[in-house]
């Protein structure tokens, strides 16, 4: 699993002069928790941007005054005007703890329904998980070979012994469904005879 290493600063004080502080430097306030005590602590915005700007889950390595706290994210504020990071949640993982993740989904294989002319409907992007931090992984893989025209694939189809899927088993995760082509050529058909 992909592990960004991150230089942070434990900040001393709080409020909104010293978080104003911290910002006008170019840097985004943050906080560690899910340890033995939440850490505030402040790093720059271009040292964030590879963990925030992007949708492939991984880990966080925070170096803050010569210790290392290994951690996921868990929550992003923004400005509401100038978009720019404005705090960062991030959450430490701990060896026999258990942890709430959102990890994205991978669909793998060519599905017959799809090679039969139907279109791939992606319905979740991610999948809300249980699990040790030592279970955690970049992705989930589905497989849509298997899956034919107006066919679901559903959370509840998902097989990942290590994980418990919080999500409803009965949502689906992607359907294939009929294009408006293959229906006019359906009709056309049922025309005929």
């Amino acid at each position: 699993m992909k592990t960004i290493t991150i230089e942070g600063h434990l900040r001393t004080e709080s409020g909104k002069k010293a978080t104003r502080q911290v910002r006008s430097q170019d840097h985004v306030p943050g906080v560690i928790y899910g340890g033995e005590k939440e850490i505030n602590f402040h790093a720059s915005a271009k040292d964030l941007k590879p963990l925030v700007y992007t949708s492939e889950f991984q880990k966080a390595e925070l170096k803050i005054d010569g210790k290392i706290y290994t951690t996921i994210l868990k929550d992003l504020q923004f400005d509401r005007v100038t978009d720019k990071l404005t705090h960062i949640d991030l959450l430490e993982l701990s060896a026999g703890k258990k942890v709430l993740a959102t990890i994205p989904v991978k669909f793998t294989g060519n599905s017959a329904g799809v090679k039969a002319g139907g279109k791939l409907v992606t319905k979740l992007k991610s999948l809300k998980v249980k699990c040790l931090p030592k279970d955690l992984k970049e992705f989930i893989e589905v497989d849509i070979t298997n899956l034919n025209l107006n066919e679901n694939i559903r959370v509840e189809d998902v097989n990942e012994a290590a994980m418990e899927i919080m999500n409803s088993k009965r949502i689906p995760i992607a359907s294939i469904v009929m294009t408006r082509q293959l229906k006019q050529e359906e009709a056309a058909a049922d025309k005929k005879k």
